[in-house]
């Protein structure tokens, strides 16, 4: 299985590397050879299971432009691959720490010219493996998009697993809302938290309709999102993520919970009780955000969830009572037609029956259009 997974990737890294030789009218051979000495060392190796991995982004020190280029970043730049002490030199020897996931820690990484970066440092004592990195790389690989981190480069060697990811300033949304610290910087307005709403909606649309094959999150979280200001952000973490779709059958459900990938809170309930995994638990995900939005609450309140705490009031058609819902610190700011478009979005994004889940795109198109005449325009790809 493991030698399957490494060729498939190998193949689509090789894809990648023709198609910018080709526009960059540049010789790849040394590439190449860097390529296979990477993934030639990743073979024979036991593969386990995926762990919840939780990440914050920032990061320290200089990397050296001598390793190869086989593909582009969200931001044009090429993604290559590093030597290990190209990234233990960036770091400072893994020196100071910004992030910690459940099989990962991360590390500020300082590149140079001003430009800072993130190494996630997958750990195998910590319960990472050579699968949870290659996966996460290839669907890193996958994907571009202004709304979702990218990948700057990465390195296999001497045991060592590490990502170098793209630097987003403002730490999580989850910091944002939840700690004193985040609030210091002042309260996110109600307009705030309706741009975020859309971007991370936007983000989703992508992945689930315009990636190939289509690419399931499944760790859809405030402390995932990652802030590059008030209005716009991006979503992380691509350790948990799924290519395609579970198919589905008719035998009684009998799903594996230690399989069962995702965080407390925002866990599709359908995927708990069959184990079978979709878009729609995405959706059900981001739901559960945008009840966070709306009420500036975690999403756990004791032993309850955020959705059923507020089930009783979310699902009343009286305004009044719906706006019971809102975060007491926006003190009444807020417009409430748009606050009734979120709430409906939650409840639909959240019922039982995941087949009655609207798509990202509907998501996305509802609210941009609460939003109008004066939505904020989307990043630039």
């Amino acid at each position: 299985m493991g030698a399957i997974v490494l060729v498939i990737l190998l193949t689509m890294m090789l894809k990648k590397l023709a198609i910018y030789l080709e526009a960059q009218a540049i010789n790849g051979t040394k590439c190449r050879d860097d390529l296979h000495k990477e993934k030639e060392s990743a073979d024979g190796n036991n593969y386990r299971d995926h762990h919840n991995i939780d990440i914050h982004h920032q990061y320290h020190h200089q990397v050296s432009r001598k390793s190869c280029s086989f593909c582009c970043s969200n931001n044009g730049a090429p993604i290559r691959t590093y030597a290990l002490q190209e990234l233990k030199m960036a770091t400072a020897n893994f020196r100071i720490r910004i992030g910690v996931g459940a099989t990962s820690f991360v590390y500020l990484a300082e590149l140079g010219d001003g430009k800072f970066g993130a190494v996630k440092r997958v750990m195998e004592e910590r319960g990472g493996s050579k699968k949870i990195f290659l996966d996460e790389v290839s669907v890193l690989l996958r994907i571009s998009h202004p709304n979702l981190v990218g990948l700057l480069g990465f390195c296999l060697e001497k045991g060592e697993q590490l990502l170098l990811l793209e630097y987003v300033a403002n730490k999580s949304l989850f910091e944002r809302m939840h700690t004193y610290h985040g609030q210091s910087s002042g309260i996110l307005a109600w307009s705030n938290r309706l741009s975020i709403a859309l971007d991370i909606a936007r983000a989703l649309h992508y992945l689930h309709s315009q990636a190939d094959p289509p690419i399931i999150h499944r760790d859809v979280k405030s402390s995932n999102i990652l802030l590059i200001d008030n209005n716009h952000a991006k979503l992380a973490d691509f350790g948990l993520c799924k290519l395609g779709y579970d198919k589905p059958t008719d035998a009684s459900p009998s799903p594996n919970l230690t399989k069962i990938k995702g965080s407390f809170g925002y866990v599709d309930t359908n995927y708990l009780k069959t184990g079978q995994v979709s878009t729609k638990s995405d959706v059900y995900s981001f739901g559960v955000l945008l009840l966070e939005l709306i009420t500036g609450l975690k999403s756990t309140q004791g032993s309850a969830t955020l959705a059923e705490w507020t089930a009783e009031f979310r699902k009343n058609d009286d305004v009044e009572v719906l706006a019971k819902l809102l975060d007491p610190k926006l003190k009444g700011d807020v417009n409430l037609e748009q606050l009734k478009v979120l709430i409906d979005l939650a409840n639909a994004s959240l019922l039982e029956n995941s087949q009655g889940r609207p798509d990202m795109s509907h998501i996305v198109d509802r609210i941009l259009s609460c939003m109008e005449p004066h939505p904020h325009p989307p990043l630039p790809v």
